[in-house]
């Protein structure tokens, strides 16, 4: 394999993403150019959205090829487009042989949730400080505690136990793996309903919390019935808008709702579209992502 590094500048990212995928690229991928320099820009979007730029100002654009040839013939017909005027080649260079499976396993290690909670893969021991351990590996479905909304999540469920508040009956709603499911099994939950539109998310959610030695129900949405003393759903502020009703309805009085996926800007707007049921407030902010919960 070769990869073939190219710098553009945003207004360019696409047309050369499109050609290099016209010309056989095996994947084309899209950096920073400035990551790890003060010049550093965070894009934030929201996954399985289009993204809110095609890039960033100084963008490295990576492209893998079968073969040398194919890189280097592919350079040469960008060359002499008249929109490469504005981008420069890089580098040609090979892809070192790689154990794939040791480098993913790598990039997975122990996530922290609180100094005693924690996400462990499988190929790893727990910390010596962990009280409390999921055991978690990277799969189909979203949620393996990397990403900010599922910590918050998780953080939240641990910390009404260390509050003495009893989660009671529980709803994650739009379960990926399973994660907070599982979470709110190991902080006592004990009637838990996971559900999903997708089909290898409720697949996944059985298995994880089988492997955490944990009962959990999951299935798809039409699963939720009746009413939950807690309502986690770690989703998008999209859909979160649009299932305002059915999220609220399904909340005991006196229940809690949990919502994350939602970015910071997008609080006003969630608040408003709650305002009917529950007065949403935000509860916890990381890395440009924000849990909003509420009492009702």
């Amino acid at each position: 394999m070769y990869e073939l590094i190219l710098l553009a500048p945003v207004h360019e990212v696409e047309t050369l993403s499109e050609a290099l995928e016209a010309l056989d690229a095996l994947s084309v991928s899209v950096e920073d150019a400035d990551a790890q320099t003060p010049a550093e820009q965070a894009l934030f979007g929201e996954p399985g959205m289009p993204p809110p730029q095609a890039g960033w100002e100084r963008s490295r654009v990576v492209s893998l090829f079968a073969s040398e040839t194919l890189a280097r013939d592919a350079a040469a017909l960008l060359a002499a487009q008249d929109f490469f005027a504005a981008c420069q080649l890089v580098v040609i260079q090979a892809v070192p042989e790689q154990d794939w499976v040791r480098l993913t396993q790598s990039q997975f290690t122990p996530v922290e949730i609180t100094p005693e909670f924690w996400i462990v893969p499988t190929w790893h021991e727990p910390p010596a400080q962990a009280r409390q351990v999921i055991r978690l590996d990277p799969g189909l479905a979203f949620g393996t505690g990397t990403h900010p909304t599922t910590r918050m999540c998780l953080q939240w469920i641990a910390g009404q136990s260390a509050a003495g508040n009893s989660l009671g009956r529980v709803l994650d709603y739009g379960c990926g793996s399973g994660i907070l499911a599982i979470g709110a099994a190991k902080y006592g939950a004990s009637d838990i309903d996971a559900v999903d539109i997708d089909e290898a998310a409720v697949t996944s959610t059985r298995a994880n919390a089988e492997a955490n030695h944990v009962r959990v129900q999951a299935g798809l949405p039409d699963k939720a019935v009746g009413g939950y003393n807690t309502v986690l759903a770690n989703i998008l502020a999209t859909p979160l808008r649009v299932l305002a009703p059915l999220l609220c309805a399904h909340v005991e009085k006196g229940g809690h709702l949990v919502l994350a996926g939602i970015l910071a800007r997008q609080a006003d707007e969630l608040k408003a579209a709650y305002a009917p049921y529950c007065q949403l407030q935000v509860h916890n902010e990381e890395d440009g992502w924000i849990l909003m919960t509420a009492d009702l």
